[in-house]
């Protein structure tokens, strides 16, 4: 015989392989059926507890037992694995209704592992049972077992939906399931609902069933992820623990009472002591686990004075107090991998039912056929006895005895082979009667399984009856409480934060203050504060830049001091391009949302926008569209009535009504507040009241002081009005200032001088101005600032 070798390419081989070994992991291990809700090992176990006779209320026997059971005859795999399978249906952190009952060490919510199965105990639990039940009534197919010399279920027979009470988790090739748990009652209502409106609405099928409900109870955090789930069979939810506040005498306690699902307690114990000892989470002082058979108990020490529901706050955004769950609720249809919403996999079980109410009734109309078929035959026997006798008595063998009952008393096969066998006891005038009754009960039975079989209400009524029973068995509260506000899931910053007033200084040399005390005005030598903002811990601060440019930081962020600390460099905040410098910084918060900010620009251009733009989550943003050459002069906030004056460096200014700059959005370039001759730009912009004064310094040194009024209010875009009679002045700032405030005028050569407005020369808007400061050679004035602050004892 010639050996015949067919080549093929190894690529073709290997997914030929491939292919065959994913369809075994997919229909043979991972997945569960949508009828049963079980995998085959949990099937495989559940049978063969069964065939040893390991019922609700008959004594445990060992766990080796069962998993002896499962290899020899149905599972030929690892025992570990069979007995981790089983194990994981016996605990009741893990089955929302256990399917095993065990006796002995099956391990714990901390991660202990169970005993090992010569030790342990086990049997079925009575809702396991009825999983079972029916199944030696021909209501399941079965197919031979792995070497063919037993049989075993393709599928059981289950009168409870547990793919959805018991939920399923496993991870095939390419493809995963994770479907949660949910209470027994409201599953079944759901289900007795679609059986009643075949076209029910998810909407209305989620009044009955509302969301999963997990063994360790916890909380479900919004409805969103449960209705995605449910409409599409994928979504995901956020379950966060269960707590409760205690209070002894000083001291407040949080006793953490339930877990998410599937998490370790001791490790989120380790967790939260790694959250304090890195110092992510200050305010705990004590923390031990209490837990005992009543139940989880996990006891957080606060100290004295901390703020519980910001503590509360960060242990469900850093730890696994708050995590996430994934749903998708993939299941075998038919040897078929598919991804189902709600509404299908509970038609699917309606659909099974009524399959398996259909089998077991043909079934039992059968028997019951054939049995009243046999008391008839014996009843016509007992009728003529005599002749039955004669005839036995007459005849060389049964099978004679056989064919002429038949042909003498007109009956079947079967009913000559019943009267044959017969007991003499029978003949007894009382035990006629019964077979009397009975053919007569019979009878009633047998048109109660033609009616079922023939009308589809009456099997759904079974259905129901059925369903029904099962729910007052089974019934029990739900566990896990669904918190429908959405929000309350998302842990913000300002969440994570204490609420507390803040007074944020900047001064000249760029160091920042965070302090809660009224003694902030101290300084490091020569410097001084020339902004000063109040807000809270919560509101972020908007750093403008002269490039147009917005960087944010919350005042949280920033390191609180005291109030004789000199603060802080902003580059340890904020990290900004040498070519940008800072302009002004504005604290955003809840007040400044109705008002304007308002951006000046060296090319004279004047924009304002609603500051309620400038709410956002990102670091940096743009605040302004700048053309090229062009940059900010000056940030402030404005409540849209005020008038705006704008100085040049050729002396030139312009009042005008704020009303007239129309409020655009951020990344836009404004309109025209001046025009501005050749080689002229913006050196000031102020927003005016009344009570001010004009002070216009030069690049010189000479400063003048003017009354507010002499500088009239024009029209936006004209050319202005001169702030000095004489054309040699060079402007380096002209500010709008209250007579008892003090300015502070930097030179060149970084010399400060602080001087107040009264010690200014007051003249008419076209007067002459009067040397001020005394400069160095080639020393010039390049700018002023009003110091919000001026401190005497500052030291020089």
């Amino acid at each position: 015989m010639t050996e015949k070798i067919t080549p093929i390419a190894i690529e073709d081989k290997m997914r030929e392989s491939y292919l065959n070994y994913s369809l075994s992991v997919i229909a043979s291990r991972a997945l569960p059926d949508v009828r049963d809700g079980l995998k085959p090992v949990h099937r495989r176990i559940l049978y063969a507890a069964r065939e040893i006779s390991l019922f609700y209320n008959k004594p445990h026997k060992k766990s080796a037992r069962v998993v002896g059971e499962v290899l020899g005859k149905y599972h030929p795999h690892g025992d570990a694995a069979v007995y981790a399978a089983m194990v994981r249906m016996a605990q009741h952190f893990n089955q929302r209704y256990q399917l095993i009952d065990g006796h002995g060490n099956f391990g714990s919510i901390d991660g202990d592992s169970a005993a090992a199965m010569r030790y342990t105990e086990v049997r079925l639990t009575e809702l396991a049972e009825s999983i079972l039940s029916d199944i030696n009534l021909n209501t399941v197919d079965f197919t031979d077992n792995f070497d063919g010399s037993l049989q075993e279920p393709v599928i059981l027979p289950s009168r409870i939906p547990n793919l959805l009470v018991n939920g399923a988790s496993g991870i095939a090739v390419g493809m995963s399931t994770d479907i949660p748990p949910h209470n027994i009652n409201e599953t079944i209502d759901a289900l007795l609902h679609l059986l009643k409106h075949p076209n029910a609405r998810l909407e209305t099928l989620m009044k009955y069933l509302p969301g999963p409900d997990f063994p360790t109870g916890a909380q479900i955090m919004g409805n969103n992820g449960i209705i995605d789930a449910y409409k599409t069979g994928k979504g995901k939810i956020i379950l966060r623990a269960k707590t409760k506040i205690e209070k002894k005498g000083k001291k407040t306690n949080i006793i953490i009472t339930e877990i998410p699902y599937q998490l370790n307690k001791s490790r989120l114990i380790e967790e939260i002591a790694d959250l304090v000892n890195s110092g992510k989470i200050d305010g705990i002082s004590d923390l031990r686990d209490e837990t005992d058979q009543e139940g989880i108990r996990v006891v957080i020490e606060l100290k004295a004075n901390t703020d519980t529901e910001l503590i509360l706050n960060r242990l469900y955004k850093y730890s696994s107090m708050q995590t996430s769950y994934r749903i998708n609720m993939l299941a075998l249809v038919g040897q078929k991998p598919l991804t189902m919403n709600l509404r299908t996999i509970l038609q699917h079980f309606i659909d099974f039912r009524r399959k398996v109410i259909t089998r077991r009734t043909k079934h039992k109309l059968e028997k019951a056929t054939m049995r009243h078929h046999i008391l008839e035959g014996l009843i016509k026997a007992i009728d003529k006895m005599d002749l039955v006798i004669s005839i036995i008595r007459n005849s060389q063998s049964t099978s004679e005895a056989r064919k002429n009952l038949i042909n003498k008393l007109k009956i079947s096969q079967e009913q000559a082979t019943a009267i044959l066998e017969m007991q003499l006891q029978r003949l007894v005038g009382m035990e006629t009667e019964k077979l009397l009754a009975e053919a007569k009960d019979l009878a009633v039975d047998i048109k109660t399984y033609q009616a079922i079989l023939n009308n589809q209400d009456k099997l759904d009524d079974l259905l129901k009856d059925e369903l029904n029973e099962t729910k007052n068995r089974f019934s029990d509260k739900r566990r896990t409480e669904i918190i429908a506000d959405e929000k309350k899931a998302q842990i913000s910053e300002e969440d994570l934060i204490k609420d507390k007033d803040a007074i944020i200084t900047f001064s000249y040399r760029q160091n920042i203050k965070r302090t809660n005390s009224k003694e902030y005005a101290r300084t490091s030598k020569k410097d001084y504060i020339t902004t000063v903002l109040k807000g809270s811990s919560l509101d972020p601060l908007l750093f403008f830049t002269n490039t147009g440019d917005v960087y944010t930081i919350p005042i949280h962020n920033i390191e609180e001091h005291h109030g004789l600390s000199t603060g802080e460099s902003i580059k340890k905040y904020l990290k900004i391009p040498l070519k940008e410098k800072i302009v002004n910084i504005i604290c955003l918060n809840e007040e400044i949302k109705q008002q304007y900010i308002t951006i000046t620009t060296k090319n004279g251009m004047v924009k304002k926008t609603a500051a309620k733009e400038y709410f956002t989550n990102y670091n940096s943003i743009k605040a302004i569209n700048l053309k090229k050459k062009d940059e900010v002069v000056d940030v402030f906030i404005s409540d849209g009535n005020q008038e705006i004056m704008l100085a040049t460096k050729a002396g030139q200014t312009i009042r005008f009504n704020e009303k007239s700059v129309n409020d655009t959005g951020r990344n836009t370039m404004g309109k025209i507040g001046i025009k501005l001759e050749k080689n002229d730009s913006i050196v000031s912009s102020n927003l005016l009241n009344d009570n001010d004064f004009i002070i216009a310094i030069s690049t010189s040194g000479k400063a003048k002081r003017t009354a507010i009024k002499e500088y009239k209010v024009q029209k936006r875009n004209g050319k202005g009005l001169k702030t000095c009679g004489s054309k040699i002045h060079q402007m380096s700032a002209v500010l709008s200032v209250p007579q008892d405030k003090y300015i502070l005028i930097v030179s060149s050569d970084e010399r400060l001088f602080p001087v107040t407005v009264k010690d200014i020369t007051e003249t008419q808007r076209d007067g002459n101005m009067f040397q001020l400061i005394d400069l160095n050679e080639n020393e010039e004035i390049t700018g002023a600032y009003i110091l919000p602050v001026y401190n005497e004892n500052n030291p020089e």
